[in-house]
């Protein structure tokens, strides 16, 4: 035959679209006609294709040979499709059957030698595809372990194109060995533990709170004090993510060629650090070509951490209050528009002023001390839930035993305790933690006491809260009931959630 079909997929953020892979050979001078809209690496795949043929003992066909990938219109990009392409060759060519291929969704690179190389993206490639009824697919072996995650589709693994073709030819599925259920790695915890932070009562308090209702924190503080220190064991007592939520997590490391080897499901809470000089995109996503996913996505389901806050630009920190409202990245181009997922809580941290230096060391005016702080916009500072003042530790607290410091255990097991009562006062709703709870719906159906409501009420007269930070108010004063046990707050979760959010520091 002349003319043969298969699949692959493209990506455009994390969302998959099925791509037919057409090959018609014809008459005329050899060459190959590449068409569909492929970006750079995918126009290279003709000389990879070729060479990984002919390495591998494969004839491959004269004269001219079309390909195209459809629907011309979506722009294709990276080395995915060259076992499609090669497969749909071969079978125009007649050197193998193409009844495997029908119905069949390829997804691997080719190395000059024959090799079948491992891609991103394969996770979030095949559930957009099984969502559209493929139920076959073939992938390169260093792929398996994340292609095993996608339920009720059939799997085959090649290590090289030989193998493709034996497959093809109807040889029996190569076997690979039997590993651990994907769900039960994950990657590990660590070493860091809360009872490594002495003193801070107040701080550790509100990471607890943070984590009980999925609230922003922002920590000020001089150097020392143990902002890092806090933020980086936030997690540790953040509960494991729900079975859709570490497939979120892990279509998203995937596309950003993170999951590492012998853990293909993220099923803690990821933690994103990015450095004070990050760019916009970075931060956000984009890039040249196909917008990859920036720190925001790289969070999803977790924390992002933001240390020495006022270091980064103000139009980078200022471009983090839309996925913070809406959960979400959206990155247009002139072909396409991307989302990406960007659910995270938003950690940050900041000294009291530019020189970084301890207590009576510190030098900086008044003046100097407020314009450093105003790098961080009220826009901004309105949407974090928590503000708390570290002071320095007192040496007694700095001296003393840590075995009387709560273990990250203790505080996840209240964690815990706050988020099941979250979860079931929200049962019927689409919302699980009390920090995404929209205002309107949090006033109207979660009512505070009476006496609450005018703790915010008066504040809001005096011009101390805005209606935003009633509303996040609202729902720490909830997550502060969580934590207590109580039906609903009282006055007295009200004003320290208010106390919270105000800080004593701005």
């Amino acid at each position: 035959m002349s003319l043969a079909l298969t699949h692959c997929v493209t990506l455009l953020g994390v969302q998959g679209h099925i791509v037919e892979v057409e090959v018609h050979l014809g008459g005329g001078e050899p060459g190959v006609t590449l068409v569909g809209l492929p970006d750079a690496a995918l126009r290279e795949a003709r000389d990879r294709i070729r060479a990984a043929v002919a390495n591998s003992s494969e004839a491959w066909p004269s004269g001219q040979i079309t390909i195209s990938l459809s629907p011309a219109s979506l722009p294709k990009s990276g080395s995915l499709f060259d076992l499609a392409i090669a497969g749909a060759v071969l079978a125009a060519a007649g050197e193998v059957p193409s009844d495997r291929l029908l119905g069949t969704v390829l997804l691997g690179e080719l190395g000059l030698d024959g090799r079948a190389r491992p891609v991103r993206g394969v996770l979030p490639a095949m559930v957009s595809a099984a969502d559209q009824g493929f139920t076959r697919f073939v992938v390169a072996a260093g792929n398996l372990a994340e292609a095993r995650l996608v339920p009720d589709v059939a799997v085959t693994a090649v290590t090289d194109l030989a193998e493709l073709c034996g497959w093809l030819r109807g040889e029996e599925e190569p076997e690979r060995p039997h590993e651990p259920p994907a769900s039960a790695v994950a990657p590990d915890r660590g070493s860091p533990d809360l009872a490594d932070v002495l003193g801070q009562p107040v701080a550790r308090r509100a990471v607890e709170i943070a984590a009980a209702g999925g609230h922003n924190l922002m920590m000020l503080g001089p150097p020392g004090t143990g902002k890092s220190l806090l933020a980086e064991r936030l997690p540790t007592v953040l509960p494991t993510l729900s079975s859709t939520e570490a497939l979120e997590a892990t279509a998203i490391h995937s596309v950003a060629g993170l999951l590492p080897p012998g853990a293909p499901l993220v099923t803690v809470p990821p933690f994103a650090a990015p450095h004070h000089t990050s760019s916009r995109a970075s931060i956000i996503g984009g890039g040249h070509g196909n917008p990859q996913p920036g720190w925001v996505s790289k969070a999803h389901h977790g924390i992002l951490f933001v240390d020495e806050a006022p270091q980064f630009g103000r139009g980078v920190l200022d471009s983090l209050r839309e996925p913070l409202e809406r959960g979400e990245v959206v990155i247009a181009r002139s072909t396409s528009t991307v989302a990406f997922p960007a659910r995270f809580q938003l950690v940050m941290a900041a000294n009291p002023c530019p020189c970084a230096k301890p207590g009576s060391l510190c030098t900086c005016p008044s003046g100097e001390r407020r314009r450093y702080l105003s790098r961080l916009s009220g826009p901004l500072l309105d949407r974090i839930d928590l503000k708390v003042e570290l002071q320095p530790v007192a040496r007694a607290e700095l001296l003393a035993d840590r075995a009387f410091a709560e273990s990250s255990a203790t505080v996840a097991a209240r964690v815990a305790g706050a988020r099941e009562r979250a979860r079931e006062r929200l049962a019927d709703t689409p919302w699980r933690t009390n920090a995404v709870i929209p205002g309107a719906r949090l006033r109207r159906d979660f009512p505070v006491e009476p006496a609450g409501l005018r703790v915010l009420g008066r504040a809001m007269d005096a011009g101390q809260i805005s209606a935003r930070g009633v509303d996040r108010a609202l729902r720490v004063a909830w997550t502060l009931a969580d934590l207590a046990g109580r039906d609903r707050p009282t006055e007295e979760e009200t004003s320290y959630a208010f106390a919270l959010w105000a800080g004593r520091a701005w």
